[in-house]
This record gives structure tokens, C-alpha cells and sequence, in this order.
């Protein structure tokens, strides 16, 4: 299971002396049928993440000969958006979405399996394309899904400002005396997470995810109550950059967040803990567009992906958690120590992974967060 996976793996990870990502240069196997074709891929994926055309992009091309063609984008509906385009215009190969989003892409008719044949999937650490994630990685017994980088989103507070519990709960993001940073959908989930652990719902939160009356019931709830306390938010955030700006420039004192907004403000007084509801995990990955043209290339993309280069240039880029087994000794002493502080053996262990959202939850969810940021 994952959990087993995070508080193992981060235990022996923080063990290890780390030896930088300069090996991302090292020599890969490739398919002589990936450069036969065109010699380049179409990826979209996420912004904000400068390293990966900095460093891990011209690493891949060191070691395939195979160029990447980065399109940006700033969150996952503007991915999942510009897919649905691209199924019809072309131009995209491989995306990234997370793993409780993929099903709806396939729902939409943009996807393909990928060719196991042509993968490496003994490559990736126990529990993230195998066990449970490796099941809700497939339809039919075919791969749609192959794990990129992980991590948390938890809650970043400027040190000596922002009003905290004791212990530190998801409720402190309502706190008047706070002021956050947010994103609606992530909040709205954060209030129900608060509720239940309160003993405040008529159902289980979980239960919502399975069950759209439920879920209707459980959201509604948790929009009233996010909505009574929206008086604190200084900026909503859909990705990266305006993430950061929250806290930088317009004075964010907490914000629920991932994990690589924490470490990139983490020499500027903020710090990024885990509430004692446990912290949200994610789980992102690569998918193959239906229409795809460079296929072969797309296979190699993510097989280098799945190598300990690869892989900790990946993590390194977003800050989070590697996939490939060998991937954590390549990383910086810095993201050891950022880790370390955060994810001990108790936190590891409450961490809550959000669950398998249809495009039926995903589209009703979007309805409550337009609600949550224009009442």
C-alpha cells in the first residue's frame, strides 16, 4: 500500500548521504524505431517548474537523442482542457495528470494504454505502479497510468504570525486571525476532513466520493461553513506561481498547499507542517494521448522517467517524492532536510490520499469551488 511505501522509504531516504543530481547525464537504452520517426515528443504538463526545462529535458535528450516540446499549463482543468483540444488538433503526446483524475480523461476518449513491452516496470518503488496504485492504474488489465512523482499538500505558515492549534488542524485555515492562501476545491475538502473529524457530518467524508447523494449532502455542508469563513483569504491558487505570490505578496500568514510551495519558501520564514487530520497526498503521473504520433518516443520519455536519473531529476524539479528505486541517494542534502523535518514516522503514517474522483465528482466539485469563490 502506498502509506506502507511513504513511511518506510522517507525512513531509509533520510538515512542516506545524498550525492546531488548530476548523474541525470547518464546513458540510457533506447528504441531504435523512437529515432527511425520524428526524434521529439509533445509533452504538456505543469508550470512553475523551471528545472525541468533547465535540466532534466536536455538530460533526456543527452541520453535519447529525443527533444521535448514543452506546452505549459497552470493546473489540472486547464490540462484535462487543452487535452480535449489536442485530441482534436493533435500536438500532444504524453500528459501528466494524477492518479484520481486519469479515469475521467479516459471517460472522454483521449487516452491509450501504454506497450509494457516497451517500459521498465521493475524500475519503480514497491507500492506506486504496483499493489493498490498499480490496480487503480488500469482498465481492463491494460496500463494507462505510470506513476511521474508524488507528494503532499499541508499547510505553510509564516512562523511567529500565523494563529495555530495545538496541535496544528486543518480548522486554523478558518481562523479569522489567519490570513490564507487557497485552493477552493482543496479547501472545501479540507473543511469536510475538519467536520468529520469533529463528529460534524451526517456521513463519513470518504463517503462522498463514492456516492453523488452523498457527496451533494457532505458538500454542501462544507460550502456553508467554508463560506462563513471566507473572510480570510487573501488569494486563491491554481498552480505554482500564484501559490507563492500569495505568501510573498499579499501577505499570507497560512495556506493549504503542496509540498514544493513549502520548500521553495522555506528560507523566507515560512514552514510547511502536517495537520493533525493528516496531511492531503497526491500521486502524479503520465498518460498516453489517443492520437498520439510520437509513440515509441512517448514509451522512452517515461522509461527514463522510471530510472534513478531520471526519476530524482523529476522529484528535484517539484520538490516531492521520487518513483524510481535508487532515485532518493541522487538527491540534494536540501530536500533531504525539508523531508525530514516534515514527514516523520507519524506524520507519513496519517497521510490521506485523495481518492478516485469521476468526471461526474469532478464536475460537481468544480460547481461548489465556482460557489466557494463568488459568494
Amino acid at each position: 500500500m502506498l502509506k506502507t511505501y511513504s513511511t518506510l522509504n522517507r525512513r531509509s531516504f533520510l538515512k542516506r548521504s545524498a550525492a546531488g543530481v548530476g548523474a541525470l547525464a547518464a546513458p540510457a537504452l533506447i528504441s531504435s524505431k523512437a529515432l527511425a520517426s520524428s526524434g521529439e515528443i509533445n509533452f504538456m504538463g505543469w508550470a512553475g517548474y523551471p528545472k525541468l526545462t533547465e535540466e532534466v529535458f536536455p538530460a533526456f535528450e543527452k541520453a535519447t537523442g529525443i527533444k521535448v516540446n514543452f506546452t505549459e499549463q497552470p493546473d489540472q482543468d486547464a490540462l484535462f482542457a487543452q487535452a480535449k483540444v489536442a485530441i482534436e488538433s493533435g500536438g500532444v503526446d504524453v500528459s501528466e495528470p494524477t492518479i484520481d483524475r486519469w479515469a475521467g480523461w479516459d471517460s472522454n476518449g483521449l487516452l491509450q494504454p501504454f506497450d509494457e513491452s516497451k517500459l521498465a516496470m521493475s524500475n519503480y518503488l514497491p507500492g506506486l505502479a504496483d499493489g493498490a496504485a498499480g490496480e487503480r492504474s488500469r482498465k481492463d488489465g491494460k496500463l494507462y497510468y505510470l506513476p511521474s512523482n508524488w507528494g503532499t499538500e499541508s499547510l505553510v505558515v509564516k512562523e511567529g504570525d500565523a494563529k495555530l492549534s495545538t496541535p496544528p488542524s486543518l480548522g486554523d485555515l478558518f481562523n479569522p486571525e489567519n490570513q490564507v492562501v487557497v485552493r477552493p476545491h482543496s479547501t472545501l475538502a479540507a473543511m469536510g476532513r475538519w467536520l468529520d473529524a469533529q463528529g460534524k457530518l451526517p456521513f463519513p467524508w470518504l463517503d462522498g466520493y463514492t456516492d453523488m447523494d452523498k457527496m451533494v449532502q457532505l458538500w454542501d455542508i462544507a460550502l456553508a461553513e467554508a463560506i462563513k469563513a471566507k473572510g480570510n483569504v487573501v488569494q486563491w491558487w491554481s498552480g505554482e506561481n500564484d501559490a507563492n505570490a500569495g505568501f510573498t505578496a499579499n501577505g499570507a500568514t497560512v495556506g493549504l498547499n503542496w509540498d514544493s510551495t513549502g520548500y521553495n519558501l522555506r528560507n523566507d520564514g515560512y514552514k510547511f507542517i502536517a495537520p493533525v487530520e493528516g496531511a492531503f497526498a497526491w500521486h502524479q503521473g503520465f498518460i498516453l494521448m489517443k492520437n498520439a504520433v510520437n509513440v515509441e518516443q512517448a514509451h522512452e520519455f517515461v522509461k527514463f522517467i522510471s530510472t534513478p536519473e531520471g526519476a530524482a531529476g523529476w522529484a528535484t524539479a517539484f520538490s516531492s517524492n521520487p518513483v524510481a528505486k535508487g532515485a532518493y541517494e541522487l538527491m540534494g542534502p536540501d530536500v533531504a532536510k525539508f523531508y525530514g523535518e516534515f514527514l516523520t514516522a507519524e506524520t507519513s503514517k496519517s497521510l490521506w490520499w485523495w481518492p478516485e474522483q469521476s468526471a461526474e465528482f469532478i464536475a460537481k466539485r468544480g460547481e461548489y469551488a465556482d460557489k466557494y469563490k463568488s459568494a
